[in-house]
């Protein structure tokens, strides 16, 4: 085969791109539950306020996430991304400028209300630039950078706040998404094809993807709502968000407090469920694809997995409740996260397979319903914490609960046939 027949690999700079904003988006997010010990101390803030400066991020990013993923389906992701990041990195900065728990709260919400349409913008980008052969896999790989992009963030948190204090950090943090931003924008085309340096073979790879670039306005929002697919795939994410989002908020509170850590050891421990959770990602599309032929096709595939991963999720969260060592529970807790994750690329994939050219729009419907699991979750678990005396044990049960919920969602769920053809 001549040069010329080798399809140049240009299109994977889509998912260098996509990995490098997941992890920036991780770092900015997570870091609040790191620094959070810290700003309640400065700020006078008690456990419920705390849980309503996560909860206002949750909310916004929820109520933003439709018209984020809407806008990236109407304009393109090309300028919708750029915005968006440009955005959340202000707002990321003024956290550190906070002074009262009303500062705080606004700034997260207005921070949320930024981040709300990253992910579905850049399942857009999969679509139009990836065969849809590589789809599946990309968000493996974006899944795993941006778990693991969280997972280190404590150790660099702690880091950087022991040397500039957390009202610096949130500023430096800040500045990565600028960057990312400017980059991105001068790169970045809507359309593949009109990108010089793909050469013919790959233009010929990428050519029925690019077809779900062109801007359209016309989002069947009315069959979004008469769909038990949509339904299902929003209500499972509803239910796998609302367990996760304790590893963003309350985990390094839970490890000082419940397990008696320090600070140095709570950035350490709290390493492992978002680590763990992102192996949970390229494991989950590796069996996925090898069990596809026993279980007869891709959709029962996709279902095995979200049964083995809610599950799992599950019953290590109700273990780690009865290990007395902080490791031993942290293992578990870790495990949790890590099944947690086996969900998380079916359930991208369903978006882009059932959405088809309205990819962005169904992504943004279903990341909403899990961020509005991500908002109630922080919040519930600080009330329930002020109500019980800190009974954290009753915050793993419900979230177990409600994992075990997300089962019943894909047993009603097709995650392959499009809405429309």
């Amino acid at each position: 085969m001549s040069p010329a027949q080798v399809p140049t690999r240009v299109r994977y700079w889509v998912i260098v791109f996509a990995v490098a904003l997941a992890v920036v988006t991780y770092i900015d997010r997570v870091s609040i539950a790191q620094a959070a010990p810290l700003i309640s101390r400065d700020l006078h803030l008690e456990k419920w306020q705390m849980g309503w400066a996560f909860t206002a991020f949750g909310w916004a990013y929820a109520l933003f996430e439709i018209p984020g993923g809407y806008l990236g389906d109407r304009l393109g992701p090309r300028s919708v991304l750029m915005r968006i990041v440009l955005w959340w990195s202000v707002f990321t900065a003024a956290t550190g400028w906070a002074w009262n728990f009303l500062s705080l709260s606004v700034t997260r919400f207005l921070f949320g209300a930024g981040e709300a349409g990253c992910f579905p913008n850049l399942t857009k980008t999969f679509t139009t630039w990836l065969p849809e052969e590589e789809r599946v896999r990309a968000q493996g790989i974006m899944w795993l950078s941006a778990r693991w992009g969280g997972a280190f963030t404590p150790v660099l948190v702690a880091w950087v706040m022991a040397r500039v204090g957390w009202r610096h950090s949130f500023e430096i943090f800040g500045a990565l998404g600028v960057v990312w931003a400017v980059i991105f924008y001068r790169w970045y085309r809507n359309d593949p094809l009109e990108n010089p340096n793909l050469n013919a073979a790959e233009r010929e790879l990428v050519r029925e993807s690019s077809a779900n670039a062109r801007g359209h306005g016309d989002v069947p929002w009315a069959r979004f709502l008469a769909s038990r697919q949509v339904w299902m795939t929003c209500l499972q994410y509803f239910c796998l968000s609302y367990g996760w989002y304790f590893y963003i908020t309350w985990l390094p509170t839970y490890l000082g407090e419940a397990r008696h850590l320090n600070v140095s050891s709570v950035a350490l421990f709290g390493i492992a469920p978002l680590f763990m959770g992102g192996l949970g990602n390229p494991v989950s599309v590796f069996i996925g694809r090898r069990i596809q032929p026993l279980v007869g096709s891709v959709a029962q595939s996709r279902r095995v997995m979200a049964y083995i991963g809610f599950a799992g999720a599950s019953g290590f969260l109700v273990l780690s409740t009865q290990m007395d060592r902080p490791l031993a529970a942290v293992l578990a807790i870790g495990l949790a996260s890590f099944c947690n994750d086996l969900v998380m690329p079916g359930s991208w994939a369903t978006c882009m397979d059932v959405g088809g050219k309205h990819a962005g729009s169904l992504s943004g419907a279903m990341n909403m319903a899990g961020n509005i699991g991500g908002a109630i979750c922080p919040l519930a678990i600080g009330y329930i914490l002020h109500w019980t005396n800190n009974n954290w044990n009753l915050t793993f049960y419900l979230s177990a609960t409600i994992y075990l919920m997300g089962i019943v969602c894909w047993y009603f769920l097709d995650p392959v046939t499009p809405l429309e053809e």
